[in-house]
């Protein structure tokens, strides 16, 4: 039962780091409907971000806060050009040809990181005190609980923001009629800038807390939990944020769940698999709505 809840909690942090990244894809897609699979690479933009702020930030109780505060920052601003350079000018051109010039995105900013960064993995800083606690049988790391605060702060706070402030109310807009939005008022290019913003500022929070529990980055360290993410956005539904979240708390949860049965070979293996299945079984997602189209 001890190992079981253990392994319920390093899901579950795992699960909020997904989620974190799963909702910009969601973001993206419930306003233009395509998927940016340079998300990734934001995440991975974002980690080193962070460690490149700890080392030029003096050290400090607040030192972590600064980081993750700097990093998003920084990732919200790739994410406007990413925006305004490479998809605004294909806005009306087909699916296609916006998924390829995502696509091309992602390897020029690998590339890129591979250039200034290097390609040799480099040793995360430790932004936050470590320490351990022991309740029971159950150990939580003071990384598990950061990755648990910083997500639920970030998910109340983007709630707040889709649910209650003007600019959520033209994202939402936006998103269900782009030209009943325009003819209203609603500048959809700013709306579409700040989704982007949004969107790179949480994936650059899931790329510091990633690398706070897994303290070693590298240029191409986006790929790998960008697709789960990914996975974990069309689980939950593509499109809806609440379905993100769900959907990244689960992903998180299964592998763990496949490691602790001895399957830690096929973990990354699962993530797919269980994208197969929901494609199959309900391609709509957990918490999403099937709709009609008309012929």
């Amino acid at each position: 039962m001890t190992e079981l809840l253990q392994q319920l909690i390093n899901g579950l942090a795992l699960g909020a780091i997904y989620a974190l990244i799963a909702l910009g894809y969601t973001m993206v897609y419930g306003v233009l409907r395509f998927i940016n699979f340079a998300h990734s690479d934001v995440f991975m933009v974002g980690a080193f971000s962070g460690y490149f702020l700890a080392r030029w930030l003096p050290s400090g109780p607040g030192a972590g806060v600064l980081v993750l505060i700097g990093a998003m920052l920084v990732c919200a601003l790739l994410g406007v050009l990413i925006e305004r350079l490479a998809y605004r000018p294909l806005r009306g051109r087909s699916t296609l040809t916006v998924l390829i010039t995502a696509i091309g995105v992602s390897l020029l900013l690998q590339n890129l990181g591979q250039r200034l960064f290097g390609a040799n993995p480099r040793s995360f800083p430790t932004l936050f005190p470590v320490h351990q606690f022991h309740i029971g049988g159950l150990v939580v790391s003071s990384a598990q609980i950061m990755v648990f605060v910083v997500a639920i702060v970030l998910l109340v706070l983007l709630r707040y923001i889709v649910l209650h402030t003007r600019t959520g109310t033209a994202m939402r807009a936006l998103s269900f009629n782009p030209t009943a939005a325009s003819l209203v008022g609603v500048n959809n290019d700013r709306v579409i800038s700040f989704t982007f913003a949004l969107g790179s500022a949480l994936a650059a929070a899931g790329g510091i807390l990633y690398a706070s529990n897994y303290p070693s980055i590298d240029p191409l360290m986006g790929t790998l939990p960008g697709m789960k993410a990914f996975v974990a956005a069309v689980l939950g539904g593509i499109g809806n944020i609440a379905g993100a979240a769900v959907g990244g708390l689960v992903l998180g949860l299964v592998e763990t769940t496949v490691v602790a049965l001895g399957g830690s070979t096929y973990r990354d293996a699962v993530a797919f698999a269980v994208l197969i299945l929901i494609l199959l079984l309900r391609p709509e997602g957990l918490l999403g709505r099937r709709i009609a189209e008309k012929v």
